[in-house]
């Protein structure tokens, strides 16, 4: 009974490669993890609407329990109850660790619930985490407002900091651990940053953890500006990598997911906190997940050329101060982090408005192409002010420091036009 096929997955193959040629993810996104035998030779997936699954025998029942318990290392050998597991998500999960170069990756609700997730399974009372800053400003609340009330603190350091800097900080971290009877828990860093694209330097913070912490501190980052097409960082030290799948990966603004992947010795803990909280992302967000995977290297590839278009436009407009975009980069410290992390300068960008909020706003007011939201990664254009809108709740002395000022207005092209795209700024500045 334990070897009767069920409509799921087959096993992940363990070679993907055809006459030595190692198949690239565009191409493994046409099945990888799925078996059309399985599911009366659906070509697709269907979508698997259940809440629980049967066993083939009581003796398999207990095995798959060890697993979601900790019992066994490796989690449940099969499927048991959607909060813990499902076939649409466990393909999707599949896929998504071959985009990252990641040993195993999970889906969650929601960026936000990845992210929740990622700091409490891995956080104590007493650790520190250390952060670069910005980040997206629902993540560095968290960290700020909710961890401490379990007795987690942090430390932060800019986007832009050199390898020095970061020791500096991992050192000043480690002594705030040991006095708290703790330890530092992780590094969590969000490259490129938002709203202002400002690069963190991967390799300089795992050449730090090494020196000053050991590899038993994760680095863990926030890729969903750049991934999975542009930037991977497990290439360059990071053990784990978080994405908002709302964003690029789900590419049509018609979902909400998260995901967080990585090597097993860090992804179960991150399982086990999934399994009893639940946020695991349903079936049908899973499946829809699973389509967008198949075209998200043509819907990048395309908005990031809208992109170098519409900020070759941008750049030497007179009601324009300046460009947060990585394909213009001034600064010879940021040039080179992205020569080194950077396979694309992506699609989102930070527009600098001549002016200040008033400004900004009859901009964004006068758009008629782009639209006024405050997401990106979609099809469509975005446009939206984060200090007045995603960063509204981080205190202003914060914000000043960041870079996130009133004439701040955060871009995400989509796969339009880019001549009609570059006619709809063109008349929105006319108006400041």
């Amino acid at each position: 009974m334990a070897d009767t096929p069920t409509p799921r997955r087959k096993p992940k193959p363990e070679v993907t490669t055809i006459g030595g040629r190692t198949l690239k993810p565009a191409t493994l996104m046409m099945g990888f993890g799925y078996d059309p035998v399985l599911s009366e030779g659906s070509l697709k997936p269907p979508v698997f609407l259940t809440s629980t699954f049967a066993f083939p025998s009581a003796a398999e029942g207990k095995r798959h329990f060890e697993g979601i318990t900790g019992k066994r290392p490796g989690g449940a050998d099969g499927l048991v109850y959607s909060r813990f597991n499902g076939p649409n998500q466990e393909i999707l999960e599949d896929r998504l660790a071959i985009w990252d170069g990641a040993e195993d990756a999970l889906c969650f609700s929601s960026g936000m619930t990845a992210i929740c997730v990622l700091f409490l399974a891995l956080c104590s009372a007493g650790d520190v985490i250390v952060h670069s800053g910005p980040l997206y400003a629902a993540s560095e609340g968290f960290v700020a407002k909710h961890m401490s009330r379990f007795g987690v603190t942090y430390v932060d350091f800019p986007a832009g900091a050199t390898r020095e800097e970061i020791d500096a900080v991992l050192e000043k971290a480690k002594a705030q651990a040991a006095a708290q009877g703790g330890k530092v828990a992780m590094v969590y860093l969000e490259s490129p940053a938002n709203p202002t694209n400002a690069l963190v330097d991967v390799e300089a913070v795992r050449d730090a953890r090494d020196a000053v912490l050991g590899a038993d501190c994760p680095i863990a980052i926030d890729n969903t500006f750049l991934g999975p097409l542009w930037q991977r960082p497990i290439d360059q030290g990071a053990d784990l990598v978080v994405y908002s799948l709302t964003k690029y990966v789900g590419g049509h603004s018609d979902l909400v997911a998260g995901s967080v992947s990585g090597p097993e010795r860090w992804i179960t803990p991150i399982r086990m906190m999934r399994n009893t909280m639940g946020g695991i992302a349903d079936p049908n967000t899973a499946w829809m997940l699973l389509r967008s995977l198949e075209t998200v290297e043509l819907r990048m590839t395309r908005a990031g050329e809208n992109a170098a278009k519409v900020c070759a436009f941008l750049k030497d407009h007179p009601k324009v101060e300046g460009l947060g975009y990585l394909g213009m980069i001034e600064d010879a410290r940021q040039q080179d982090i992205y020569e080194r992390h950077c396979s694309g300068a992506g699609s989102t960008f930070s527009l600098f408005i001549k002016g200040g909020e008033a400004e900004s706003f009859r901009f964004l007011d006068a758009l008629r192409v782009a639209k006024l939201a405050v997401s990106l990664g979609g099809t469509e254009t975005l446009a939206s002010h984060p200090a007045a809108m995603t960063h509204l709740s981080v205190p202003e002395d914060r914000k000043a420091a960041l870079g996130i000022t009133d004439n701040l207005v955060r871009i995400s092209i989509g796969i339009e036009d880019p001549d009609d795209l570059i006619a709809d700024f063109e008349q929105a500045l006319a108006v400041v």
